[in-house]
């Protein structure tokens, strides 16, 4: 919108406040904070949300993969040539085969329930999800050192600490004249992990792969293969020339499949939430509607007076759309502006709202993650920033209109 150097003059006029125009100052003013609250409670939610789906997929295929070939009753005998044949998929990336099992575990008289993992030794020490954060060394789990990784839930859970021993119980063990003697197998806990995500770390306890076919009695076959592809998002098409294959021997899962319910939930959310928050901006366009219309009001003499000096309806529609997309993009800016800075000490806000009310807001066993995330897509913030310029631009049309409609031969008959 170009403007004239008299119609930039009168805008910037209108736009301060006039002797007697306070409250419609006042109003424009409350117009712009809300225009700045909405569009930050937008960004703030939306960057929460993607870094909440972010953090969890990351974590999710950091230890799962993109999808795992599952053998039937927990067994893949031949997984040797089922793994040969996964890594010559076009697609496919890797393949690793993996042990999981859900067993007991104890440790200085408390139990908890366990899921055992067997991985080869290469993919624990190089695996960046279970490498983020340990007490410990992850060096020390090498193939019969009776050495294991837990979950740093799961360590308080149990009491356990660095250098302590667990005993983990399988179902699987001697048979008796009394019934199936369960199998314990005591090993050193030689280091404790955080993944993040508050059910990986409350159950899982890690360990070399000979180690976990030992205790299990899987002799030389594993659990299942982790896939990793070239594109998450086309996992289910990369794989589907392979499942026919592996029919004899298992079944494919793939991320989505597996977590389904959790992401769908978080799809749902997100858009809610979305059209939820809307609804500030759209009150917040409301106020500057309501504004603009009490400013014209108050106008409306010097209106007829620029016509009769003649300036053209154009112009007038001009100056007051330039008012009310004014006070519309500095609320726009100056909300993603607080967005952003709210965004960067997220978590120092969470910490001090739970110092002063006494009350757990982020509890990791019902939210899965144990901090605060975060993922702000720059294309979603212009998206946010764009529809609080439009809903302005909408909303300031009739009034403009208006003031461009003004009669000055009816406004100053009786002047």
């Amino acid at each position: 919108m170009i403007l004239s150097r008299y119609e930039r003059m009168i805008a910037k006029r209108y736009l301060l406040p006039g002797r007697g125009e306070g409250f419609i100052f006042l109003v424009a003013s409350i117009s712009l904070a809300a225009v700045m609250l909405g569009v930050a409670a937008l960004v703030i939610v939306m960057s929460v949300m993607n870094g909440f789906r972010a953090e969890l997929f990351d974590k999710i295929v950091g230890l799962n993969g993109h999808a795992v070939i599952q053998g039937y009753g927990g067994r893949l005998n031949d997984w040797r040539e089922i793994m040969a044949q996964t890594k010559a998929t076009p697609g496919v990336t890797s393949a690793t085969p993996m042990i999981e099992q859900p067993l007991m575990a104890s440790y200085d008289g408390r139990v908890e329930g366990v899921i055992v993992r067997g991985m080869e030794v290469q993919d624990i020490r190089t695996n960046e999800t279970i490498k983020g954060k340990v007490i410990g060394r992850l060096t020390d789990l090498t193939p019969g050192s009776n050495n294991v990784a837990i979950g740093a839930r799961l360590a308080e859970a149990l009491g356990a600490t660095v250098g302590g021993e667990i005993s983990l119980i399988s179902p699987l063990g001697q048979s008796s004249p009394f019934g199936t003697v369960p199998r314990i197998v005591s090993y050193r806990i030689a280091a404790i992990f955080e993944v993040g995500v508050y059910d990986y770390d409350k159950a899982f306890v890690i360990m070399p792969m000979a180690d976990a076919q030992t205790l299990l009695l899987l002799g030389d076959a594993v659990g299942m293969i982790e896939v990793q592809t070239a594109d998450p998002d086309r996992v289910g098409q990369i794989l589907a020339p392979l499942a026919e294959k592996v029919a004899r021997d298992g079944v494919i899962n793939d991320w989505r499949s597996m977590n389904a319910s959790l992401f769908e939930a978080l799809s749902v959310e997100r858009v809610v939430m979305f059209w939820i928050l809307s609804l500030i901006i759209l009150v917040a366009a409301f106020n500057i509607l309501s504004s603009l219309i009490m400013l014209v009001r108050a106008k409306t003499r010097d209106i007829a007076i620029l016509r009769t000096m003649g300036a053209s309806r154009s112009a007038m529609l001009r100056i007051f759309m330039t008012v009310g997309v004014t006070i519309g993009s500095l609320g726009t800016l100056a909300g993603v502006l607080l967005g952003l800075v709210v965004l960067v000490f997220r978590q120092n806000i969470v910490n001090a709202v739970q110092a002063i009310s006494g009350q757990n807001l982020w509890d990791p066993s019902i939210r899965f993650i144990t901090e605060l995330p975060s993922r702000t897509d720059p294309f979603e913030v212009l998206a946010i920033a764009a529809l609080a310029i439009g809903c302005t631009f909408i909303f300031t049309f009739y009034p403009a209109w208006k003031a461009a409609s003004t009669d000055p031969v009816q406004v100053l008959r009786y002047e």
